[in-house]
């Protein structure tokens, strides 16, 4: 029997033999990459972590919740819908899209097809083909072409509160198990943010009202000093003044005596005007607020205007205009008793896209060339703090208007 021949040392060109130190090399090197992909992933989920909860502005945490998912999971689109108490969207905010795009697509989605089959079945969901599913509907027209998919759901509190919407993964591949276990942890941080966000903005109302309430207090304690303290001592005044008419025997005497109560009179009626814009609302509608300053100022005048309103008062004029306009209005009319000698006057408020305009037409006498001009300068003022003008002339046939144009 012969032996067993030995084997030959490989050649130069010989393929060398496959040992196993090659293999665990190998695998290794693969797991080495791995772990240094994850390592990457889980920084910039860290990363977008802490991004989206940096902010308490709700509609800026969701910007950056959409923004971060494509980041993550290299979606070229991404949007998050928002629910509504009837299983609706109440908000949709997209990534990837181009304005045009978006001008294109019209009205945002309303809760159809793929996004419908989220909104009623909350768990995630990934597609090669969004066409494919039974429950897609197709894209109206002018909509990018989107095949690839991926969606989770964002809960607050155990409840669903909007969801996540990926699509067309970068580079033509489809969406992994990896992506959806990492997009699943980002709406687990985005419900967090989101419901911090909500509660901060719950106690902020809160305070808010607690120091509107503080404002209230203070406008109710001056009101009652000023009725109680000042205008009673007015009156009590122009009583003692009627009082001692009868002692006064130069009738120029008499005429100032008479001159002078007038004036109380007027000063009284102006306070009784203040304590009214002290005790009005600020959210209260503006045509509430001009309605109930001239019932206040009718009794001064001796007889009500007559109010026109034209277009969005109630809606189109914020708070600062409002109080502005009241303020002007108190002044305007104010005036109109004390000086005008009028018989009618009529108060109209417009309201446009562009501006606010108010006129105050009186058929009185006039303003003479000579009377101060100290009350018209600070109507002016007035107007011009907000960026408006004011201006007066002769009314026809008789009479003056003032007209105030303040930009919305």
């Amino acid at each position: 029997m012969s032996p067993t021949p030995e084997p030959e040392p490989p050649g130069p060109g010989s393929p060398r033999p496959h040992v196993p130190i090659d293999e665990l090399l190998a695998d290794l090197s693969s797991r080495v990459d791995e772990i240094v992909m994850d390592r990457e992933r889980l920084r910039a989920l860290l990363d977008a972590v802490i991004g989206i909860g940096s902010d308490l502005e709700l509609a800026a945490i969701l910007d950056r919740i959409v923004v971060a998912a494509c980041t993550l999971v290299d979606a070229r689109y991404g949007a998050l819908g928002v629910l509504d108490d009837s299983g609706g969207l109440a908000d949709f905010r997209t990534h990837g899209l181009t304005d045009d795009e978006v001008a294109a697509l019209g009205e945002p989605p309303a809760g159809r097809g793929i996004l419908g089959h989220i909104i009623d079945v909350p768990e995630p969901m990934r597609l090669a083909d969004l066409g494919s599913h039974p429950a897609s509907v197709g894209f109206p027209p002018g909509h990018p072409p989107m095949r690839t998919f991926l969606g989770v759901p964002i809960r607050v509190r155990d409840k669903a509160w909007g969801n996540l919407y990926l699509t067309e993964k970068q580079g033509g591949g489809q969406f992994t198990a990896d992506d959806e276990a990492i997009i699943q942890a980002l709406a687990a941080a985005a419900g967090v943010a989101i419901d911090n966000a909500r509660l901060y903005n719950e106690l902020a109302a809160s305070q808010a009202d607690r120091e509107r309430l503080l404002i209230f207090r203070d406008r109710d304690r001056i009101g009652r000093d000023l009725h109680d303290l000042v205008i009673q001592r007015l009156f009590a005044t122009g009583l003692q003044l009627q009082s001692v008419i009868h002692l006064v025997d130069t009738p120029e005497a008499t005429d100032r005596i008479n001159t002078a109560v007038d004036e109380i009179d007027g000063a009284i009626s102006d306070l009784r005007a203040a304590i009214f814009s002290l005790h009005t609302d600020t959210e209260q509608q503006l045509s509430t607020t001009v309605r109930g300053l001239i019932s206040v100022v009718r009794h001064q005048l001796g007889f009500a205007p007559d109010v026109k309103f034209q277009g969005p008062v109630d809606s189109g004029v914020s708070e600062p205009v409002r109080i502005e306009v009241l303020a002007m209005l108190r002044e305007a009319l104010s005036n109109v008793a004390r000086h005008a000698q009028a018989k009618h006057v009529t108060v109209t408020v417009s309201v446009s896209t562009q501006d606010l305009t108010v006129t105050v037409v009186d058929d009185g006498c006039g303003i003479p060339p000579t009377a101060p001009r100290r009350g018209l300068a600070n109507l002016a003022s007035r107007a011009e703090s907000l960026g408006g003008t004011f201006t007066f002339g002769d009314a026809e046939p008789t009479g003056t208007e003032l007209r105030w144009c303040i930009p919305l």
